[in-house]
């Protein structure tokens, strides 16, 4: 069985992910099926001592998106999309001890172009922008949630060390 356009694409996401986790030197473990089922994509294992930090073992949680959409952008933020509900609840909750985030990833809408891979580069074309809801007002929608991402917040090992510290 092959596996389908977005199935790439969300895969495409996961080594985004992983690689930008890998360069700023924290661990990146894919979730497990239940995980998924609370949102839960990913798991970023960061073990370090920040400046004014407190915490050295802790770990920020993300929800991963793709799209080959071209992102509308307008006052600053990128139009993303919309999340259900209980996607766009999880992610604004302020009872959990985790930080998460999510990780929506931007490519070309022709899949050629989606990566090149050369003897001197290995390049996945567009970036990946990230948002944290936690906090965010209750939905007055009860079926999904338009999401903006700040269109500053593209996804680098940098932001992450900023993230986490």
């Amino acid at each position: 069985m092959a596996i389908t356009k977005q199935d790439i694409e969300s895969e495409l996401s996961y080594a985004y992910l992983h690689a930008v986790a890998s360069h700023a030197g924290f661990a990146c473990e894919v979730s497990g099926r239940l995980s998924d089922k609370q949102g839960i994509d990913a798991r970023l294992g960061v073990y370090e001592v920040f400046p004014n930090g407190i915490l050295t073992d802790f770990s920020i949680q993300v929800q991963l998106k793709a799209t080959v959409k071209t992102p509308t952008i307008s006052n600053g933020r990128i139009f993303f999309g919309k999340l259900s509900i209980d996607q766009y609840d999880d992610l604004r909750s302020t009872s959990l001890e985790s930080q998460r985030i999510l990780v929506v990833l931007f490519l070309p809408e022709a899949p050629e172009e989606w990566l090149r891979c050369t003897e001197q580069e290995l390049s996945l074309k567009r970036c990946a922008y990230w948002t944290s809801l936690r906090g965010a007002p209750p939905s007055t929608n009860p079926v999904s949630q338009t999401v903006y991402l700040p269109v500053g917040n593209i996804l680098s090992a940098s932001a992450l060390r900023d993230i986490a510290s």
